[in-house]
């Protein structure tokens, strides 16, 4: 015998009919309507089972199950909507590290090079004893949010500096 059982209100039926119909909800949010359409327990019609859902919507039956208790404990909303990761990431970069990244990265490139690579911003930054370890990646993201431009005019970016005071007129023949 199942432990959750999902009894839907009328609001909560339209709801989810609504949800399915327009097919215009993210693609996990018109799976779990559609669980727990078919896991709705009703005098008229008796409930499927989590096994013949989770065939039917080519799911798992631990995910049929997980959306049926979400939606006991939590209700309609939650069960509808993915579950927020718990899992936090530490900041690799404090402002203050930002900062002093940043100006290097818009300070002269290391003799020999042209120009700053994010590879050579991030071993600099860890000889410089700022951090003790850097990705090129978190250098990346981080030069992202500025203006400052390291690698020059081919970077796909729209420099204010290099557009035309008047934009051309296309003409019709």
């Amino acid at each position: 015998m199942k432990k959750y059982i999902v009894r839907l209100t009328p609001e909560e039926q339209m709801q989810l009919s609504q949800i399915i119909r327009s097919g215009k909800s993210a693609a996990r949010t018109l799976l779990h309507a559609r669980i727990l359409w078919k896991a709705e327990t009703d005098s008229a019609a008796p409930a499927w089972s989590d096994e013949a859902i989770g065939e039917a919507l080519e799911v798992h039956s631990a995910t049929v199950a997980r959306v049926r208790q979400r939606f006991v404990e939590e209700g309609l909303e939650a069960a509808l909507r993915p579950k927020s990761s718990r899992r936090q990431y530490p900041r690799k970069l404090d402002g203050a590290a930002e900062a002093r990244l940043i100006a290097l990265a818009c300070g002269p490139a290391p003799e020999g090079r042209a120009r700053w690579t994010l590879r050579l911003l991030a071993d600099r930054f860890v000889q410089l004893e700022h951090v003790p370890a850097l990705s090129h990646e978190t250098v990346r993201r981080t030069l992202k949010k500025t203006n400052c431009s390291r690698i020059g005019k081919n970077t796909g970016r729209f420099h204010p500096s290099t557009r035309p005071s008047l934009w051309p007129r296309w003409k019709m023949y």
